[in-house]
Order: C-alpha cells, then structure tokens, then sequence
C-alpha cells in the first residue's frame, strides 16, 4: 500500500503545486509562507505547537514506529532510515504548504483571517478550489491525494489493534480487520466535533508522553549495550556514545515541552 500510494501522493501534490503556483495571487500565498516574523519566535505556545506537530508527524513512540519497526528486517539501516524518514516527512509538510497557502492566496481571502484547524481543508478550502478555473478537477485530485495520506496512515494506526484480536481472540485477518474498522468508524463519528481540541490534545500531551516514556526505556532501562547493539543492526556507519547522549537530550525536551504545555494551558 505504501509502496504504490505514497509516489501517488507525491506525484499529485507536485502536480497540484504546479498548477496552483500559476494561478493569479498565488503569490501573496507564498509571501505570507516565506515570511518571518520575528515576534512568532518569543511566543512559547509556537514552539510547544511545533514541537507537538513533529511529535505527531514522525509518530515518534506512536504506532507508525512501533508496527513498522516490528516488520524491519535485522539487516534493515534504521539510523538511515529514520533519516529518511524525516527528510520525506518534511518534504510532503512543504508540499501540502505549497499546495493549500497559495491557494488561498489565489483565491483573494486575507491571508491573516483564515481559520486553522480542518475546516481549513474540508470546508474552506473546497470552496476556494471550487472558484478557480478547472477548481472540481483539481479538488477531486487533491482529496484523492488527501484519501491516500490517510489510507496510509491508518493501516500502521490499526495494525496493532488488528495484531491484537488476532492473537487473543484467534479472529483471522478478515474479520479483526472489520472489527478495528468498524469500531474505529463509530469514534471517529463520535469525536468529530471536537477533532481540533482532540488532536490538540494528543500532540502537545500525549505524543511527548509516550515518546518520553519510550526514550526513558530505551536508554535508562535497557542496559546501554544492549540499545546501542539494536540501533546499530546493519547500520553501514554505527552510531557511537553521541547517540546516548542525544537520548537524554531528548528525555528532557519532552519533559519540558509537558511542564510547558501544561504551564501555558496548552488548548485554545
């Protein structure tokens, strides 16, 4: 699945990039990305929504890690992968940029009065498509794009639940797939007006939770040897004492990305 969607959904975000790059006041779009306003920098809700987006994105400690890292052969480079990983990662955030800001721009709004959240995708957004010239072609593009990236995404998010009744329950794939489905359909449905608080929520607490819990066992609980050994499974260039280090490092960012979150109210 990823094999094929993932170069579909590259492909068509260029495509769309292009196309929209062409379109009269596309420019104010990229004006409005490219510029930086220095005052963004002192505000600390802007680092701890940044630091939770990076946490969600790369599903550092998530299932994304755990499911496809269970599947890794022991041959499998994985500091290099993980460097792929968000090289890749922050390629398809600046194409998705490239894609729904000059958008907007090319639709005239004031670039300062949009609203985020994923109204600014599934509402707004569809509107503005529609108002440009060959906009229902290139929308149906777009959310088949949109389609794919989520496809994706859920087929590692409900791999472990799946995993699960198999095991436990002896269900085959079939029916433990429509079980995680079906259940997964009835919360979504349930927790849709409240998915901006919601993801909110999980990005700011419970992504540097889990990933500062992860960090906290693999490099204090786990003998030191022993990590080292794992990262280093068909590493071409192993990673040395630096990588402990770093790991610490990282222990204490998710602390404090908490204490901040909490501090400053985190939601709203």
């Amino acid at each position: 699945a990823n094999k094929i969607m993932m170069p579909m959904l590259f492909g068509l975000f260029v495509i769309l990039a292009v196309y929209i790059g062409f379109q009269p006041g596309a420019s104010e779009g990229y004006q409005f990305l490219f510029t930086l306003d220095p005052r963004g920098l002192l505000n600390p809700s802007v680092w701890i929504y940044a630091f939770g987006q990076a946490f969600f994105s790369l599903s550092v400690a998530g299932n994304g890690s755990v499911i496809y890292g269970s599947y890794l052969p022991k041959d499998e480079d994985i500091p290099t992968s993980a460097r792929r990983v968000a090289l890749f990662d922050t390629i398809a955030a600046l194409l998705a940029a490239f894609v729904i800001i000059p958008a907007i721009g090319a639709s005239g709004f004031a670039m300062g009065n949009i609203d985020p959240g994923p109204g600014l995708m599934f509402v707004y957004l569809v509107n503005i498509l529609n108002g440009m010239p060959g906009g229902r072609v290139i929308g149906i593009i777009f959310y088949v794009a949109v389609l794919f990236a989520g496809i994706s995404s859920i087929i590692n998010l409900y791999e472990a639940p799946v995993a699960t009744m198999q095991e436990r329950f002896k269900l085959k794939r079939l029916p433990a797939v429509g079980v995680v489905g079906v259940a997964g359909a009835v919360v979504a449905l349930l927790i849709q007006p409240y998915t901006s608080q919601w993801m909110d929520i999980v990005s700011i607490y419970i992504c540097p939770l889990g990933a500062g819990l992860a960090a906290v066992m693999f490099f204090i609980v786990l003998p030191r040897k022993e990590a080292l050994e794992e990262v280093n499974h068909g590493a071409k260039k192993p990673v040395g004492k630096w990588f402990e280090y770093l790991g610490y490092l990282f222990i204490a960012m998710c602390v404090i990305a908490l204490v901040a979150g909490a501090m400053l109210g985190g939601i709203g």
